[in-house]
């Protein structure tokens, strides 16, 4: 059984989810959102890594998945949110997980079926498949769902032999 940590990035709220990957489909272990404040941009993300360090440490996931960047119309709000990634790939990166990237529109497509589903299905889709009971906070859904996007990923490239290749720039590298 392998722990996973799904991560959706922001600068002020940074979603998480940890699912157990069974091989025969995936369980609930956490979920939450590690939340920066208003303060200055370099302690917000100081938050982020510290937050992310303490869930890793407290859970022991192996892999990271999270959501790339996406370019909105405001580059500001796109940099913030890829400083914050970066202060999450890093936290992983030092406890020693191995990170792999998914767009939104395949974390989507993954859990509903559609690339173009809405936050709202993607987050009763999380609830079905974790069987869970309430539904999560909003960007704590999101990680559930990128964690759950990921062992999706790993299941599909175990029969070919692939599960340990890492994708980088969308080629598999061994």
């Amino acid at each position: 059984m392998t722990l996973i940590l799904g991560i959706d990035p922001g600068s002020r709220i940074t979603g998480y989810g940890v699912v157990r990957d069974t091989g025969r489909g995936c369980e609930y272990v956490a979920s939450g959102c590690i939340r920066t404040g208003d303060g200055p941009l370099p302690e917000r993300l100081q938050k982020v890594y510290r937050g992310v360090r303490e869930v890793i440490r407290l859970h022991g996931p192996v892999m990271m998945g999270i959501e790339q960047v996406f370019m909105s119309r405001n580059a500001d709000s796109a940099l913030k949110l890829g400083q914050a990634r970066g202060a999450a790939i890093v936290a992983a990166v030092e406890e020693g997980l191995s990170v792999d990237e998914y767009t939104a529109s395949q974390v989507k497509q993954a859990i509903a079926g559609s690339g173009g589903a809405a936050k709202e299905q993607v987050q009763l889709m999380v609830m079905h498949l974790l069987k869970l009971v309430q539904k999560p906070q909003i960007d704590a859904s999101d990680a559930l769902a990128i964690a759950l996007c990921h062992a999706h990923h790993r299941q599909s490239l175990i029969p070919h032999g692939l599960a340990t290749a890492r994708r980088r720039g969308g080629r598999l590298r061994f």
